[in-house]
């Protein structure tokens, strides 16, 4: 007998009709009918006796009966464990790692959502560098980590959770209308301009410096060079320079001080969730990342 032939049976075991069964089940009438129908055939002998709209139970059906009502216990103590097991996590903790770019808007968003699902978890959140999340990864000091950087340790495992790319924040006036009104910018159009520059040890600041070697594109001498993507665009809303940025962080460009352009060429900046291999993901684990997912996509 299947799983549902089971559940088909208890239900007509105790309420004594297909009627009642559908209700207590929540199907069909008519459904509750063919699953019955499909495990005598199956079992070569009938369950019931049917007179009058009410189903009585065969001898073989009555053996049976006292197994499957273990059967059914058992299946409810692998529900209160379900259950147990969901408190314990609900009543646990949550450590998250990140760097600062996606801690200004993404993980807000997701965290809200988290703590309407989990508002017992308690979370704990540190901004670092990529490398120092891997370290704190690998030292099992966090649950998971956020990054642009993919994981560069086999004890690590990592999921995309989006494809975001680069894009230019320009002080009001900076650039010609002509960009402007296209929408986008190329390297080469920033040549003569000042540029707020990233350190090339920064993720994103080698994928910018090797897309400029590839364009044969040099830029004069960063007006200033940051360790964050904030701060660039920090520099940009001050009027210091354009910040060549990630997605996210754009984001949080004020838009009456600043405009946004679409960077030529593609410069991906892939958003990553970072685990320790070595341990299962808790639910906890698996909340935050769909969350965090999902306040990628709705930002776009």
């Amino acid at each position: 007998m299947r799983l549902r032939h089971i559940e088909v049976f208890n239900a007509i075991m105790l309420t004594g009709s297909v009627s009642a069964a559908a209700r207590l089940i929540n199907i069909t009438q008519p459904a509750v009918s063919r699953t019955l129908q499909h495990a005598e055939i199956q079992l070569g002998f009938p369950l019931f006796q049917r007179a009058k709209g009410r189903l009585t139970p065969t001898t073989e059906a009555l053996a049976l009966y006292p197994h499957i009502e273990r059967l059914f216990a058992q299946l409810d103590e692998v529900q209160r464990l379900a259950a147990n097991l969901r408190i314990a996590s609900d009543a646990g903790e949550l450590r998250i790692l990140s760097v600062l770019a996606l801690s200004y808007e993404v993980l807000p968003r997701a965290l809200k959502r988290f703590r309407e699902q989990h508002p017992s978890i308690a979370v704990t959140l540190e901004s670092l560098h990529s490398p120092q999340i891997m370290s704190a990864l690998l030292r099992q000091e966090a649950d998971v980590g956020f990054a642009f950087s993919p994981a560069v340790h086999p004890s690590l495992t990592q999921e995309t959770l989006a494809d975001s790319r680069m894009v230019c924040v320009a002080p009001k006036g900076m650039l010609p209308r002509a960009l402007l009104r296209n929408g986008s910018v190329a390297l080469h159009d920033l040549v003569k301009l000042p540029v707020v520059g990233l350190d090339s040890r920064d993720p994103v600041g080698t994928s910018l410096s090797q897309a400029c070697r590839q364009a044969g594109v040099g830029f004069q001498q960063a007006v200033v060079t940051v360790q964050t993507y904030h701060a660039a665009l920090a520099m940009a809303h001050h009027g210091l320079g354009v910040a060549l940025v990630d997605g996210c962080t754009a984001n949080s460009a004020d838009r009456g001080k600043v405009d946004l352009l679409t960077l030529e060429p593609h410069i991906p900046v892939p958003i990553r969730a970072l685990r320790f291999a070595g341990r299962p993901d808790s639910v906890a684990v698996r909340s935050i990342t769909r969350c965090m997912r999902e306040a990628i996509a709705e930002m776009g």
